[in-house]
């Protein structure tokens, strides 16, 4: 008698991403290039590790003290009070209060699996979630799979080439009394002082309970405390909220996926009782956290010597990528390229938008084998001295050969 498969009803799953990596991958053209890596690379076109990383990394593997057993649910206390302090400041009043608090998270996405899972069992009064952000982020599907409400939005103005702040009070308008409002690279928006107050004021009004994320501070202006300054004003001003703070990008250690869910409250007590709550879903998803990308963190931040280096780190590649998006400005107002590419410097970090139409960037994948998302914002650090004019060239013609 045939034996019957439990899985013979199960279909293959929709692609998420990796389609556009297959196709390139697969294309034998010699000057075909990928402008859609998440990860920063560095001049040499390779994954950009902080020259910090590998000697630590060395040095953790020959420390014979170590001890090797599991780690707590909670994760290190050295890397979880490191972290805070890095995203936060080390003599920030709140963390004194021992008000902020957080739990080692596992992955990328680990503090929105481990926050929705706390909102969905302890926030029922609201399913209802606004997700916005610079791009669409994957975390959508978290919350959708534990059966949020999803709404998603990109801050990005198409038709003014700009990361609009106008669009964040135009969702904040709509947005339901008491949802969740998960808000990501906030410190691109450049408010006003007044756009602030604006903005606080009707989350207040409304109960809205941010999430935030910071992927990759350090990356957006080069200054650790400037990429992070507004949560100084949601903490002055007593709000509670989340914060997923991945720490895997910043040190080039991506292979590791380490970062924490920060959570700030009203006070120790109640801070106490989430933390609580929140360890009992940690134990559930993954019991005890990995330590190696923690113990490499926690290192290069307890040294003030190393921590300077690291710093010096991102700053070179901060100031590398406003190199690179000069250059391809400049070179394309020589092309005499049509339209205006102030957009290009006027936005930070290591991924922005080209501002080309959709016939546009088609005419970049299919006739140049220039690969770019969709979205048409690409990682700046993919482009370098070797394929600069390449790319530049290339996207002169498609403006000119596809039009507007």
């Amino acid at each position: 008698m045939p034996t019957l498969s439990v899985f013979k009803d199960v279909p293959l799953a929709q692609k998420i991403e990796g389609s556009l990596l297959k196709i390139y991958k697969q294309d034998d053209y010699p000057d075909k290039f990928f402008l859609a890596y998440k990860v920063c690379m560095n001049k040499e076109g390779h994954p950009w590790v902080s020259s910090v990383v590998p000697k630590i990394r060395m040095q953790i593997s020959r420390d014979p003290s170590l001890n090797y057993e599991y780690s707590p649910a909670m994760g290190m206390k050295t890397f979880i009070q490191a972290s805070l302090e890095l995203l936060f400041g080390k003599s920030n009043q709140a963390i004194a209060q021992n008000r902020i608090g957080g739990l080692h998270t596992v992955g990328d996405s680990g503090a929105f699996q481990l926050g929705a899972q706390f909102l969905k069992t302890w926030r029922q009064n609201s399913q209802i979630v606004y997700i916005i952000s610079a791009q669409k982020e994957f975390h959508g599907l978290i919350f959708q799979d534990m059966g949020f409400v999803v709404h998603e939005y990109s801050f990005w103005n198409s038709s003014k080439l700009c990361i609009d702040p106008h669009i964040i009070f135009d969702v904040l308008e709509q947005a339901p009394q008491g949802c969740v409002f998960v808000i990501g690279n906030l410190s691109n928006c450049k408010l006003t002082h007044n756009q602030w107050v604006k903005l606080m004021s009707i989350m207040k009004n409304k109960q809205i309970f941010p999430f935030f994320d910071i992927p990759s501070q350090g990356f957006i202006t080069g200054d650790l405390e400037e990429d992070t300054r507004f949560l100084q004003y949601f903490l002055c001003c007593e709000f509670e909220f989340f914060c997923s703070q991945s720490l895997s990008r910043n040190f080039g250690i991506y292979d590791e996926g380490v970062g924490i869910l920060v959570v700030v409250a009203l006070n120790n007590e109640l801070l106490l009782c989430a933390l609580s709550q929140l360890l009992t879903f940690a134990r559930s998803l993954w019991l005890n956290p990995p330590t190696m990308g923690a113990r490499i963190i926690t290192t290069i931040l307890r040294n003030p010597t190393l921590q300077e280096q690291w710093k010096l780190s991102l700053k070179r590649v901060v100031e590398n990528i406003m190199l690179i998006k000069e250059k391809v400005k400049e070179k394309l107002r020589l092309l005499g390229t049509p339209g205006s590419w102030e957009h290009i410097t006027d936005q930070n970090g290591t991924h922005c938008y080209l501002g080309l139409s959709p016939q546009q960037l088609e005419y970049l994948v299919t006739k140049k084998h220039i690969y770019v998302p969709k979205s048409g914002r690409i990682n700046f650090t993919c482009i370098n001295t070797n394929n600069i004019d390449y790319i530049v060239n290339s996207i002169n013609e498609a403006v000119l050969f596809s039009g507007s």
